[in-house]
């Protein structure tokens, strides 16, 4: 069952299907250790801000310490008191758990994820583990242990329910979804509507003046380049987001700077084209574009009347355009 996993053995690394029963036991304790370790870090990170589902991966934890304990029982009844210090990475074909767990700022949704592909890795291992041991009381115990890591959805649901209530929970997403508007939507929101907008002016100015559109290109992608390295860096900066709660300024700068290069080059890249006014007409195609996506963002996530948010940013984008085609053109 694991082997769809294998991979060439590492020099000093073992292979599950050369691991006997005494190892898979010692492997199998140190995996539920970890575990246990990974829903307790959870449920730390959760506390703050999330009480209801960070109960629900205590008690997450204290079900692996238990498996644990059962496993632990198993191994001195067969092999003694020492346990051999056996772990995953000890096994070339083995799966291993991605340390996302470091990340300081991981969403809610993004936890219970890896939470559930946590326990279908670990049903998986105790079935190939099962069907391997020759010993009755150990192939139950294996068992018994995969058929409770395949009903942990189940029983988290079901923690979830006696836990959160309908009103917890839909507090606990709407906290989820404004960390995830203010960490990458409002800052990518702002980038895009600096790149989209301050940069109508000078590149259909540029294109107006000159009728040259590789010299429109350079300053289109000089403005966008320019214009996103200065907004990613501003947004970066002037807030560490431990006071606003607007979450880790590296992922506001980036979302900010890389927004707002995206709105610049947009309306920049059709001048790759050599004709002047098949590269304006097709740049004119992309900011009615760029304008009407920016106002949908506007209404979908940050709740602006619809009407409201096309009436600023079609107009306001509508004027500088303006200014930039007359400015060129005089």
């Amino acid at each position: 069952m694991l082997s769809r996993f294998s991979l060439p053995a590492l020099s000093g690394q073992l292979r599950f299907d050369d691991l006997s029963e005494k190892d898979v036991l010692a492997l199998a304790i140190a995996s539920e250790e970890e575990d246990g370790r990974i829903y307790a870090t959870y449920a730390q990170k959760l506390r703050a801000a999330f009480p209801a589902s960070a109960a629900i991966f205590d008690a997450m934890a204290e079900e692996e310490n238990e498996h644990r304990r059962r496993l632990i029982d198993a191994y001195r009844r067969r092999f003694g008191d020492t346990i051999l210090p056996l772990r995953r990475e000890h096994i070339s074909d083995f799966y291993a758990r991605r340390p996302v767990w470091l990340v300081e700022n991981l969403g809610l949704d993004r936890i219970r994820a890896e939470a559930e592909e946590m326990e279908r890795q670990a049903r998986d291992f105790y079935v190939a583990a099962a069907g391997r041991s020759s010993d009755a009381a150990t192939r139950q115990l294996l068992g018994e242990l995969a058929a409770a890591e395949a009903k942990h959805a189940g029983k988290a649901q079901a923690l979830t329910e006696a836990l959160i209530g309908g009103d917890v929970r839909k507090d606990e997403d709407a906290a989820s979804r404004k960390q995830f508007i203010l960490t990458w939507v409002q800052p990518g929101l702002a980038g895009l509507m600096d790149g989209s907008v301050s940069t109508l002016a000078p590149i259909f100015a540029t294109a107006f003046a000159t009728q040259n559109p590789w010299t429109t290109f350079l300053i289109g992608l000089s403005a966008s380049v320019g214009a996103g390295i200065s907004m990613g860096f501003t947004e970066a900066a002037h807030d560490d987001g431990k006071l606003s709660g607007r979450g880790a300024p590296w992922k506001r700068g980036l979302a900010s700077g890389v927004m707002t290069m995206l709105g610049g080059l947009g309306h920049a890249l059709p001048y790759l084209i050599p004709h002047f006014w098949t590269a304006t007409a097709i740049a004119l195609a992309v900011v009615f574009v760029e304008l009407w996506a920016i106002v949908w963002i506007q209404n979908r996530f940050m709740e602006t009347p619809f009407l409201r948010a096309a009436f600023q940013i079609v107009l306001g984008g509508g004027l500088v355009l303006a200014a930039g085609i007359l400015i060129g053109g005089a």
